[in-house]
């Protein structure tokens, strides 16, 4: 069974950090790249950062650079969302999702994890 899951969001301090996990199972996980999105209520979806599985190349929108990071850990079957500088307008709920590299959209996502930052 196929799955991913999605764990280390909380509650944090504008300005705080966390760090976000995201563990495949079931698949392939060292050939898939993997992808950070979150949606806040009422807004759409959004991307958020991503990680290719065989450059470990990384992609950010630009509302996040310079203030999150992406890695992975192919061993480990997880992929890494470190948050620092968080600001009130990331609160969210955050999922992670895998992907093929040769596809265009996302095969498998997460449950998504819950981050809430105060002002």
């Amino acid at each position: 069974e196929v799955q991913l899951q999605a764990s280390g969001g909380g509650l944090v301090q504008a300005g705080g950090s966390l760090r976000l996990s995201c563990a495949g199972s079931g698949f392939s996980f060292a050939d898939y790249a993997i992808g950070w999105f979150r949606q806040a209520p009422g807004k759409e979806r959004e991307g958020v950062a991503s990680i290719n599985p065989s450059d470990g190349r990384t992609y950010y929108a630009d509302s996040v650079k310079g203030r999150f990071t992406i890695s992975r850990d192919n061993a480990k079957n997880t992929v890494y969302l470190q948050m620092n500088s968080l600001k009130p307008e990331d609160t969210a709920v955050y999922y992670c999702a895998a992907r093929l590299s040769s596809q265009a959209g996302y095969n498998y996502w997460g449950q998504g994890t819950q981050v809430t930052v105060s002002s």
